[in-house]
């Protein structure tokens, strides 16, 4: 039985849980620090008395103490698609086996809170940051290099290449999407171009100019619009595209499927039938790609493993700041649903 009567119920320490459950300070470190070498009898007995005393880790304290907090901040745009959550699942199963917590910050797509809360990070608890698609990113990575504070950029680039990157060959992907296009007999291709401020989103364009180019086929400006890879955006672009050209195209391409889903929408709405009529075709391949109907045709981004090799590269960091930066770059690759189809004549 516990005898707690000599705890102070407003403040129960790590020590008081050792003293409960007849274990060292050092065994009750370990557990809640997840430590795998524990036997189970004894992390059963902890945490029995963790839960009984109502003991909350004081994480300043921790990182004072010991100088690691064990815990990585990440920033993402948004938590409303799957493209986020597949890279954030990546992240969170290789920061679990490295016994490291997360701190998530969320910005919502604006500069200001974006630049607040990378300014803030360094500040805190967190050890470093995983930044997902930042918008601004030259702006403080200055910054955070004064103070060699480690980062790592996911699917965006450093324009002065002195930052640790992870991102997909998004080049070649889109020039690959673009030429299966063309080889189904496709000539007049729209575009739904990304947040032109992310490197990834110029790269999809530059590769699908590159398909066209090869092919000698002319690039026509009116069926490229610009998007921000938001679905009800690409709805309204494609929507007033579709509605004002005098030669709708017969394919479209998005910059990421949340996009394409909003493009298959508004042609649905115009009358178009997909892929009978215009093929729709995106990138990322998050699991709704393969949920929709058609099913997305769609460049596939290796997005969890694309979160666990930021992880690697971060936790590196910490461990040796004096190291270079890297940028690793991982295959993409066509994923051919239902969603396309030869061009009718």
């Amino acid at each position: 039985m516990i005898d707690e009567s000599h705890i102070k119920r407003s403040r129960v320490t790590i020590r008081d849980v050792a003293r409960a459950s007849g274990v060292s300070y050092a065994t009750v470190s370990r557990v809640l620090s997840g430590y795998a070498f524990v036997k189970e009898t004894t992390r059963n007995r902890v945490m029995e008395a963790v839960e009984h005393l109502g003991y909350v880790a004081n994480l300043p304290a921790r990182s004072l103490a010991g100088g690691h907090s064990q815990i990585i901040g990440l920033l993402v745009p948004n938590l409303d698609n799957g493209y986020v959550g597949t890279i954030t699942q990546g992240i969170d199963q290789a920061l679990a086996h490295a016994n490291y917590d997360l701190m998530l910050y969320t910005s919502h797509r604006h500069p200001s809170k974006e630049s607040y809360y990378v300014s803030a990070m360094p500040n805190g608890l967190t050890e470093g940051m995983l930044l997902v698609a930042p918008l601004v990113p030259a702006a403080y990575l200055d910054t955070l290099r004064e103070q060699n504070f480690p980062y790592v950029l996911i699917d965006q680039a450093d324009a002065a290449d002195n930052s640790n990157v992870v991102e997909a060959t998004n080049w070649q992907g889109a020039y690959e999407a673009t030429r299966y296009l063309i080889d189904l007999g496709h000539a007049r291709i729209a575009f739904i171009k990304g947040s032109s401020a992310i490197r990834s989103a110029a790269d999809r364009l530059l590769g699908y100019k590159a398909a066209l180019a090869d092919c000698d086929i002319p690039f026509k400006k009116e069926l490229v619009v610009e998007g921000d890879y938001q679905q009800q955006t690409a709805y309204a672009l494609t929507k007033r595209l579709l509605q004002s050209v005098d030669y709708p195209p017969t394919a479209i391409f998005a910059s990421n499927d949340i996009s394409a889903f909003g493009a298959m929408d508004a042609a649905r709405e115009c009358g178009f039938r997909i892929p009978d009529d215009i093929s729709v075709i995106g990138f990322d391949d998050i699991p709704q790609a393969s949920l929709v109907y058609p099913k997305l045709t769609t460049v596939r981004q290796p997005l969890e493993q694309m979160g666990k090799v930021a992880v690697k590269l971060l936790l590196e960091r910490i461990e040796d700041r004096r190291l270079p930066p890297q940028r690793v770059v991982l295959a993409t690759q066509l994923v051919i649903r239902d969603s396309c189809a030869p061009r009718q004549a």
